[in-house]
Formats: structure tokens, sequence, C-alpha cells
């Protein structure tokens, strides 16, 4: 009895140190979104959602402990929320920030619309989150010198850190310590904003922490070729984890992949990687997971968001009574990203001008509106409702229509040609150029004919247009729209129009 006792003894002794040893290899995980500017569902809800995110998040974690959350630059800005005014302040990214803390993120990467902001808005959203952010190539500008960016706590302030460094201890006590590097693209020039170059940094960040850490990833928010080039310089990083382009990317670049899901967490990334102490390689496997309504929603994550929503809701109300009415559904989707709608006619701003047409029993000549008026930085596909319309133009404003000469049509015509790459770029209605000649309804524009244009009132305030003004003797018979007129607000106008689509 005392020879079992002594066996058993020795193999419950093996047992535990058999569960307990090194194994030379760890696994973990990273859960992957990118430009994220709506906290809930699109698309008549059937895509996309923080708080579904939030699900997949805590799912991933039952499955791995060591399961890390990241988002790859832009959220702060653009969103419809962003814009309303709560307890008379702009929401400017709080409800972003809001559901983030939330969620717990394990890092952020600084995206060019994150600089859309004022130095001020911006400070507030970078002391209220609970997450890190990092970059290696963007400071803060002051008067004496740069500095990197900050939060602040009980008045000190906090700079925020250019890499990145986690430490993970799997289950059987194998520890790893892994690093983060992180660059954006320059694309957003503000005077509070230094940007180093992107590849020079990267390389820097690289080799300050390679040496302290078993493997460094990249978290970055730059174009897919900028990437690929950091893939080149830096060949060991196995893994970045990007974001600007909108659409999801998968590419394989020597021993590195790079990681895009597709913008507002239609899509997430989730990235399961186990590695190899002895031989310093990690084996990833990337899935890209769709987020739909077959996710149930977080609680805790879905009860900030319908307050956010209620909020929303209640301001929409105000000028369309049913705000998630299905209006028209998008076969090809309807192109609102930020570049395209900046240099080149889309589709989107087509429907856009025809609906300030329509929004006058098309009773003009023409119609015109500025790309910048345009602040989705996506594209619009399946069932939309007049929310989506909101997130497109969410700064509202009238549809105006004025007399305007032919002289100043042609300078402001030419200007908005010129001003491609910029907001003052122009989308047009019954707008033709042919042999550098310009066509209003097809036929040659007269510099001494008079046209009765719709204008975005935006335009007629000389912003973009420094010479176009309705205060111009060239511009007269400006009209005045009243509230019921369907010209009161321009999403209105393209909510009535595309009602009329099929």
């Amino acid at each position: 009895m005392k020879i079992l006792k002594n066996i058993l003894y020795i193999l419950s002794f093996a047992i535990f140190f058999s569960c307990n040893k090194d194994d030379d290899k760890i696994d973990f995980t990273f859960l992957q979104i990118n430009d994220v500017y709506e906290i809930a569902p699109i698309q008549g809800g059937k895509y996309g959602g923080m708080a579904r995110v939030e699900t997949l998040h805590q799912n991933l974690l039952k499955e791995n402990k060591n399961t890390m959350l990241f988002l790859a630059g832009d959220f702060l800005n653009p969103s419809l929320i962003g814009t309303l005014k709560v307890d008379d302040e702009r929401v400017r990214g709080k409800q972003m920030v809001e559901v983030m803390n939330a969620m717990n993120f394990d890092a952020v990467a600084f995206g060019n619309h994150e600089f859309d902001l004022s130095q001020q808005d911006l400070q507030k959203r970078l002391n209220e989150s609970n997450f890190p952010w990092i970059s290696s190539n963007v400071k803060l500008k002051t008067n004496a010198k740069s500095i990197p960016f900050y939060k602040e706590r009980e008045g000190k302030r906090i700079p925020l850190k250019g890499t990145l460094i986690k430490e993970i201890i799997d289950e059987d006590g194998t520890t790893i310590k892994i690093g983060f590097i992180s660059v954006c693209i320059p694309s957003n020039p503000k005077e509070y904003v230094e940007y180093g170059n992107m590849f020079v940094k990267a390389r820097a960040a690289y080799a300050a922490i390679k040496d302290s850490v078993d493997v460094v990833f990249g978290l970055t928010h730059v174009k897919i070729n900028n990437d690929k080039r950091i893939t080149k310089l830096l060949p060991n990083i196995p893994l970045i984890m990007g974001g600007h382009e909108h659409t999801n990317k998968y590419e394989k670049i020597g021993n590195s992949i790079i990681t895009k899901a597709d913008a507002n967490a239609k899509t997430a990334y989730i990235h399961r990687i186990t590695y190899y102490k002895k031989t310093k390689k990690a084996i990833i496997d990337s899935k890209l997971q769709e987020i739909t309504d077959t996710i149930v929603s977080n609680q805790k994550v879905g009860e900030i968001v319908d307050k956010w929503q209620t909020i929303l809701t209640t301001k929409i109300k105000d000028i369309i009574p049913q705000p998630n009415e299905v209006i028209y559904n998008a076969k090809i989707p309807l192109d609102g990203r930020d570049t395209p709608i900046r240099s080149e006619p889309t589709n989107l701003g087509k429907v856009i001008t025809a609906a300030m047409s329509y929004s006058f029993n098309d009773k003009v000549d023409a119609a015109i509106v500025n790309g910048g008026s345009i602040r989705i930085d996506d594209e619009l596909e399946g069932n939309i409702t007049a929310v989506d319309i909101f997130r497109v133009l969410p700064y509202g404003g009238a549809v105006l229509k004025a007399d305007i000469k032919g002289r100043l049509f042609k300078r402001v015509l030419d200007y908005g040609e010129l001003a491609k790459g910029t907001g003052a770029y122009l989308h047009h209605h019954n707008i033709t150029k042919k042999n550098n000649i310009w066509y209003i309804k097809g036929k040659p524009l007269l510099t001494t004919k008079t046209y009765t244009v719709a204008f975005s009132d935006y335009l007629l305030k000389g912003f973009d247009i420094p010479f176009l003004s309705s205060k111009d003797k060239s511009v007269t018979n400006v009209s005045k729209p009243k509230e019921k007129e369907l010209s009161f607000d321009i999403r209105r106008a393209v909510v009535a129009y595309l009602k009329t689509q099929e």
C-alpha cells in the first residue's frame, strides 16, 4: 500500500511539472479594427457596431486570455454624432472615447483624422481616454519646441510614447515581451502637429525597442504602399496592422503580413499568433471576420451606444421624422471616401447635386457643392437610411437658389477644378467640360449670360471660394428657403430625391 502511494505521488508530481513546463511557445491573439467613425451599426443595422465588436472581443478573451484589442487610427472624426452639440459643446469624438474606454483597448494609433479636431478638443479626448496612444512620427508643436502629445492627469502631463511594450505570460509559464511601433500619414497638416518622416521614424522606433523585446509588430495608419516600404525596411516585423484605405486588405511581403479591415467595423481582423522562443518565429493565422447582425451586442457597450444614439435620433427628428427608414438600396456603392470626393467626380457627388436641383423642381440651370461638405469618408452600399445621409452631410445647411453672371460662374468652376485635392473641389449637376470649355445643360457657358444655380449655403459664404459670396454684385436673387421647404436642409433634399430613385 505504501509503495502504491509513493507511485501515485511520483506520478502526480510528474504530471504537475509537465503541465507547467515551458514548452518554448506561446499563443496570443490580436483583434484589429481601423477607421471607425460610427459607434452604432450602419447600413440599416446590418453591419458594424462597437457593441458587436466587444462581443467578439470577449469571446476571444475566453478562448485565450492573452487577447489584445487594437484600433489602427481614425476614430475621433468624422462622425455625425461628433458634430452635435451636447451641453453647449460639440461632441468631437467624445462618444468614441467613452465607448472605447468601456472596451479596454490595448493600444490605438493616431490617424490623420484625429487632427481634424482643434488642439483643444484633441487634448480633451486624450485626457478622457484610458488606453495607450502610440506614434513614432507625430509630435505637438509648441512655441518653444515640438514635444510628445500627452495626457493630463491631476494637473500633470504624462507624455505619450512612440512605442509600446507588453509582456505576455502563458498558462504553462512561458513569458515573452512584444513591442509595437506606429506611424501616421502626414496628409492632414495642422499648425499644432509636427510630422516626422514616416520611414526614418519607423526604423528608429524599431531600433530603439528591438533588443528589449522578443518580437516587434506594427500598428500604422498610412497608405498600403507605405506599409510595404516599411516591411522592406524592417523585414523582421511579422505583422503590420494598418488603416487608412477603408477596404480590407491582406498583403504578404517577404516574411511580413500587412492587414487592414473595412471601415466602420464592417469587418475586423483576428490574428491568432504562435511565437516560438528558440527560433524567434511568429506563425500568424489571420482571419477577416464580418461584423454583422448575427453577432449579439455586448450589453455594457450597447448601453453607451444606445445613450448616444438616443441623443442623435432626437436631434435628427427635428428635420426628418423617420430617420431609420430605408430610403434607397445602393447596389453600386456610393463613393464618399475623402480622397476621391475632394479630387474627382463621384456618384455620391452626383446624387447630392441632383438632389439640390430636385429641391427646386429642377427649375435651375445647374447645381454645385464643395467636396469638403461631404464628410463621411466611406462608401454607402446596400440599404441606405436617412441617418446615413446625415452622416454624409453632418453640417446640413440650406440649398440656396441664386442668379449668377456667366463670367463669375466660369471663375467659380475653374477655381473648383484647380482646387483638386482640397475641400473646395466642386461636384456638379448639369455641368460638363470638354476641350477646355464648360457646358451648362449641354450648351457652352456664356460669360454674358445669367444662370440660375443651386448652391450649398456654405459656398455662398465665401469660405472655400473667397471671391464667391451672396454679397457679390454678380450674384443676385438669392433665395431664403422656409423651414417647410425641401431646400431648407440639404439632407432633407437628398433623402427626398433618393426616395424617387429605383
